[in-house]
């Protein structure tokens, strides 16, 4: 490969030798030390390349074997060099674009952050921006270590953290800890790992199946109907004296497993006459240029349509794979189309509503809902068919809330406070 490169800086000419004695000729080259390669049988002749200043050596071979020589190419970086010699604007730009190059190598066009679980880079990269770090700032002023110390000072759950620039890529990886599982219910946003008191209520209306306690107090039994909002397991313990009277309370966090009988009410529905999209072909193009700071568009998306769609093609420049430079290039392609209804027959809505209907009841069971019955029809009128009805479910139907502490009545305080004295 490096032969390869040295030859076409240097220049090199691929030449075909006829005559008398060919193979005479190519073993004087070898005598006197010029050298020849990818040598080809061509007839009676012979091609090959060889060195410009080896073909200056030439003269007293030819004669001597009196063979001809014809230059079929010439190939290297001084042919290239003399044949455009007069195309000044060309090689300028080959100047400004090494300069280009160099320039923007100096900035930072792409921050790629790499571990964050539990935020989105856009959170991140505004963290980032108001800590002074963002796209396009040199890369001589990127702190890589203050960039840690902010990132580790700013989230407690980040346990490790690196930052380091790479071509114009700044690239930033964190390690977040894991084992700080926050478990919330949907109301309270109740934290289990604090040990705060809890009830268990009722998410839904039911018919109790099964009920395993294993702390609290449980309120209700197996067959017993509730509502949406009744305690099934309370969190409240009462203390009882000799007498049997209430004399303080010990609060818990309610734990047990609860499964109800509850009936869901399906429906889904589709148009039986829906539109579809028949294209005409006709397409018109708007290409763009964006830069960080500003955006050049090449068309208009002004046009006669008057039903089309847009899709986007975008492509952001990057040199290997951390040289990314502050250039996107991008096309609109609007398409036309002319809308045109269509009727479902009754197979088609059948087999549509069904299939959903099915996606539906095996995401129920991945959830670990049990189907104990189904009373679901399909249905049509002259503009829609519709999937209704009502499924008979077995689920567990407990969520955790915050107990209300209670206070002592009255009388039953006062004669604690007779017992104390």
């Amino acid at each position: 490969m490096l032969i390869a490169v040295l030859q076409y800086i240097s220049g090199y000419l691929r030449i075909r030798v006829e005559g008398y004695s060919p193979e005479r000729f190519i073993n004087l080259c070898s005598y006197h030390g010029i050298y020849l390669w990818n040598l080809k049988p061509c007839g009676h002749a012979y091609e090959m390349n060889i060195s410009v200043r080896g073909f200056r050596e030439l003269k007293p071979v030819i004669r001597k074997t009196r063979t001809k020589v014809v230059i079929m190419e010439r190939a290297g970086f001084p042919f290239f060099l003399h044949k455009y010699r007069k195309r000044k604007l060309f090689f300028g730009g080959i100047f400004f674009c090494i300069i280009f190059v160099y320039v923007m190598s100096l900035f930072v066009w792409n921050i790629h952050i790499d571990g964050n679980l539990s935020r989105t880079d856009e959170t991140m990269l505004e963290f980032l921006e108001s800590e002074g770090i963002y796209h396009g700032m040199l890369k001589s002023k990127v702190d890589c270590d203050q960039i840690v110390r902010d990132i580790r000072k700013e989230y407690d759950n980040v346990i490790w953290a690196s930052a380091y620039v790479t071509g114009t890529r700044l690239m930033i990886r964190v390690k977040e800890n894991t084992d700080r599982v926050m478990e919330e219910t949907e109301d309270s946003g109740l934290d289990r790992a604090n040990g705060q008191p809890a009830d268990i209520i009722a998410e839904k209306d039911g018919i109790i199946l099964e009920i395993i306690t294993r702390e609290g107090v449980q309120m209700v039994h197996e067959g017993d109907s509730v509502q949406k909002g009744d305690i099934l397991v309370s969190g409240t313990v009462e203390i009882l004296n000799d007498a049997k009277e209430v004399i303080g309370y010990q609060y818990h966090q309610a734990d047990a497993d609860i499964t109800a009988q509850t009936v869901y009410s399906y429906e889904d529905s589709l148009p039986i006459t829906y539109e579809i999209k028949k294209w005409t072909g006709n397409k018109k193009y708007v290409c763009w240029i964006e830069t960080d700071q500003y955006l050049f568009k090449l068309g208009t998306g002004k046009n006669e349509f008057a039903h089309k769609t847009y899709t986007t093609l975008e492509k952001r420049f990057c040199i290997g794979e951390h040289f990314w430079l502050p250039v996107t290039l991008g096309m609109d392609v609007i398409e036309e189309y002319q809308p045109v209804n269509k009727k479902h027959q009754e197979k088609e809505y059948q087999e549509k509503l069904s299939a959903d209907f099915q996606k539906f009841c095996l995401n129920l069971e991945k959830k670990g809902v049990q189907i104990l019955e189904n009373n679901v029809k399909i249905y049509s009128d002259t503009a829609r068919a519709s999937a209704r009805g009502t499924l008979t479910l077995a689920e567990t139907i407990g969520s955790k809330h915050l107990t209300a502490k209670k206070e002592l009545p009255s009388s039953d305080a006062k004669d604690t406070q007779q017992e104390g004295n």
